[in-house]
């Protein structure tokens, strides 16, 4: 049997109507904080790899929906198991399934890669690893009830630009791990969100966005900066000491974005979901339900985010012969006892130089030496397989380079047409 329901051309609403009613805040609080992270031992990875899709022939040129459909149409089945998707704007993301360790989720990976890209060259489009899409305007070609009601949503909070944006130019690499043993979410969550600023500037590769330099190493990172905190900023509450707690703060603090009535009706006014759920706001004709709290948490974008697992979402898209070093890097990082302990102590003076780390990669000497000692924690450590991109990445390191510099420098010297055009043949 081919790919078949694991070919998707948008992600299927994850919603019930309702479903039995919220008593107050209160249950609400309980219900996230239940759930939100699963206490056994770590080890498992899971991967999810977004590129954009272009025509190197035309690299202005967005490719159609029905487009984009037919070459999915054809897919195989993928060898890792990944489940296919596509973005508001066409990137094309895949999504892995959880494996032991990040080596296993690596190599599933960049087997699923290989049979994708082979069915876009045949169809003569190719798939661009980029944080941010550094040529075409903010386009949305998904006609998914969701991401148009997003839209509206983001139009309504004045944030309509960073949305669209958001929403179809940027790309990213996740990286999903288990939450581990409870006695030590506390530590891990911290170290998770510690480590951000950090992998920023390593895998800063998004400096243009829709055709002008941003002045951004990480443009992605800097676009989810300028969306609404409450959605999008950092979960930590002032220590970090209890992880669960702070995500159901966090969580019950941020407006509704969405209301099922079955279709998504955006909420254009501010709506913290604790309102909803107490019976100060009715929405959708109703008080706020299960169902309206699980689809609201799928609506909550922080860097680290918690469902059940860890959603490590802060490391832009680079290309095939970086991501694996970058992944195994950021998994051993965290799931390594003694690396984990060496990497608290290296990240600690720039743990929250977010916006320093996207702007300014590893220029900023602070965060260049919190990389230096983070990939030295790994580096030997890395499998046979993953040498090369290993190499790469300590050399870049070492420098002071991000992917981020490379695309500066090609796209002065052959423009950014030409660029994009380059990657999209070279990455089909």
């Amino acid at each position: 049997m081919g790919l078949g329901a694991a070919a998707q051309l948008s992600r299927a609403d994850e919603s019930c109507l309702g479903g039995p009613e919220l008593s107050g805040a209160a249950d609400a609080a309980d219900y996230i904080a239940e759930r939100c992270l699963t206490d056994a031992p770590h080890g498992r990875a899971g991967l999810e790899v977004e590129a954009h899709c272009f025509d190197p022939s035309d690299p202005l040129r967005r490719p159609g929906w029905s487009e984009i459909g037919d070459v999915l149409a054809t897919l195989p089945e993928l060898p890792g198991g990944s489940v296919v998707t596509v973005e508001p704007g066409g990137a094309v993301e895949l999504s892995g399934p959880p494996l032991d360790g990040a080596v296993a989720a690596i190599e599933a990976m960049a087997a699923d890669q290989a049979v994708l890209r082979t069915a876009f060259s045949d169809a003569g489009l190719g798939l661009v690893q980029l944080g941010a899409d550094p040529l075409r305007p903010a386009e949305r070609i998904n006609p998914g009830e969701r991401y148009a009601a997003m839209e509206q949503f983001f139009a309504a909070s004045h944030t309509g630009s960073a949305g669209a944006a958001m929403m179809t130019s940027t790309a990213s690499i996740q990286l999903n791990l288990d939450a581990g043993a409870r006695s030590g979410w506390a530590d891990r969550v911290r170290l998770a969100h510690a480590l951000g600023p950090t992998m920023v500037a390593i895998a800063a590769n998004s400096p243009l966005l829709g055709g002008e330099f941003s002045g951004w190493c990480s443009t992605r990172q800097r676009v989810w900066s300028r969306l609404d905190s409450a959605r999008c900023g950092p979960v930590l509450g002032l220590d970090g000491a209890d992880p669960a707690t702070d995500w159901a703060r966090y969580a019950l603090k941020a407006p509704v974005m969405l209301v099922h009535t079955p279709e998504a009706i955006p909420v254009t006014r501010y709506v913290p979901f604790a309102d909803w759920a107490d019976g100060r706001v009715c929405l959708g004709g109703r008080r706020a339900g299960i169902g309206d709290l699980d689809y609201h948490l799928t609506t909550l974008f922080p860097p680290v985010r918690p469902r059940g697992w860890l959603e490590i979402r802060y490391l832009d898209s680079v290309d095939d012969t970086l991501w694996p070093a970058l992944v195994f890097t950021l998994a051993t990082l965290l799931d390594d006892r003694a690396a984990a302990d060496g990497a608290a102590e290296a990240v600690e003076p720039v743990a929250t130089a977010w916006d320093v780390a996207a702007r300014n990669g590893l220029t900023d000497p602070r965060l260049h030496a919190a990389a230096g000692s983070c990939v030295g924690l790994v580096a030997d450590r890395a499998p046979a397989s993953l040498r090369a991109g290993m190499d790469r990445l300590v050399g870049m390191v070492e420098r002071g380079r991000c992917s981020a510099d490379d695309v500066t420098d090609e796209v002065a010297r052959t423009g950014a047409a030409a660029t994009v055009a380059r990657m999209a043949r070279s990455q089909s």
